[in-house]
């Protein structure tokens, strides 16, 4: 799957189940036939499918809490870092992997294991960013405490149960439990990835002008106030869409994440084969991006890049509203042939053959395919 994915020039975003209303079989075998219980129920908040039978485990049971401590550990082991995938989202417990089995609450992992869990993958992963699907404080209720906890999150009823509306019946909605969370998880945007699930009730509808379910938040506002990076919406490849509405969905779908602009360039001579580079860069978009990919100048000539050479510059941190970060380089063209090149810049994509990050400036792709052209540099 990584693999195919990737041939498209895209990082996968995955999550691992243990159940999952209509299917059977899911949990291991192993486990069950050393002794787990395991309860089945029929499972009703399908909506907009009807009610599906499930097979929850006993998630106190101790060898299946070996099972997820040693899982965790392999899968960080193999993937972590692994340029293929994107973000995973925890899963492990609960439907779907969602960290919840409502209605039947008692059937839940107790805290305990909700800790054990994260505990593992906060060991296990150091790099390739790992998801939550509920913030959580201290007093929040059945659930572990996670804002201080280095995770992002994913709201998994996007733009339906995300805005907060005041009604106490509704402060599981992703923004007041945010809120209720803490500053930490109000503010964990800044440092971790939040992405989701545009709940199934508004796949496709969400794009409209006129959505039809008066459920429906408004997508860009729900962007704006969760700071999301990526998210689902199964349904707008399930057939066929009007044009209007895939028009508009590309038109928001673009609101997400970063939005890198370069507002200001200083290229200095070139001077005893050294040259000066100031590079402004400004976030307009409304998150930060998370990975600490490398940016790299080239010297092109004919459109061709002859010669690459690393900057000192980063991208994580830059957070929409702050002033522009520089980036202050001296590039070493000893050995550059006499010619005037073209200098660019580029963050490469550190999959091969990755889409590449590009900069929102009419001189990106100018010169060469991925390189945001900067100016001319004459070398004597």
């Amino acid at each position: 799957m990584l693999d195919r994915i990737a041939a498209r020039g895209h990082q996968t975003v995955f999550r691992i189940y243990l159940e999952y209303p209509g299917k059977t079989g899911v949990i291991p075998a192993f486990l069950v036939k050393d002794g787990m219980k395991v309860h089945k129920w029929l499972y009703t908040e399908t909506q907009p499918e009807p009610p599906a039978p499930i097979e929850t485990p006993d998630y106190e049971d101790k060898n299946l809490r070996k099972s997820l401590r040693n899982f965790v550990a392999a899968l960080g082991k193999k993937y972590d870092g692994d340029p293929r995938i994107g973000f995973i989202t925890a899963g492990l417990l609960g439907t779907w992997g969602e960290w919840h089995t409502y209605p039947k609450d008692e059937l839940f992992a107790s805290r305990a294991v909700q800790a054990e869990v994260m505990d593992a993958y906060e060991a296990a992963f150091k790099t390739t960013p790992v998801l939550l699907r509920y913030p959580a404080g201290e007093k929040t209720d059945g659930k572990a405490p996670n804002a201080a906890r280095k995770f992002g999150y994913h709201d998994d009823s996007f733009a339906w149960a995300t805005l907060d509306t005041g009604k106490k019946a509704e402060d599981w909605f992703y923004i007041p439990a945010l809120k209720a969370a803490g500053p930490a998880a109000v503010d964990k945007w800044k440092t971790s990835p939040i992405g989701g699930e545009i709940r199934p009730e508004a796949w496709g509808k969400v794009f409209d002008e006129k959505p039809g379910l008066k459920q429906i938040q408004n997508f860009q506002k729900c962007v704006e106030e969760t700071h999301a990076t990526w998210l689902m919406d199964s349904g707008m490849f399930e057939k066929k869409q009007k044009p209007d509405r895939v028009k508009r969905a590309e038109d928001q779908v673009r609101r997400m994440g970063y939005d890198f602009h370069v507002p200001g360039v200083t290229v200095g001579p070139v001077t005893d084969g050294k040259l000066s580079v100031n590079v402004e860069l400004e976030n307009r978009g409304v998150a930060p991006f998370y990975y600490d990919w490398k940016p790299e100048y080239g010297l092109l000539l004919n459109g061709q890049v002859v010669k690459t050479l690393p900057s000192a510059g980063k991208l994580t941190g830059l957070l929409p509203g702050d002033k522009p970060r520089v980036w202050d380089d001296t590039l070493h063209l000893m050995g550059v042939q006499p010619g005037e090149y073209k200098l660019a810049v580029r963050v490469p994509n550190t999959l091969k053959n990755g889409r590449p990050l590009k900069f929102a400036n009419k001189t990106q792709d100018a010169d060469a395919s991925g390189w945001l052209t900067l100016g001319v540099v004459p070398v004597k």
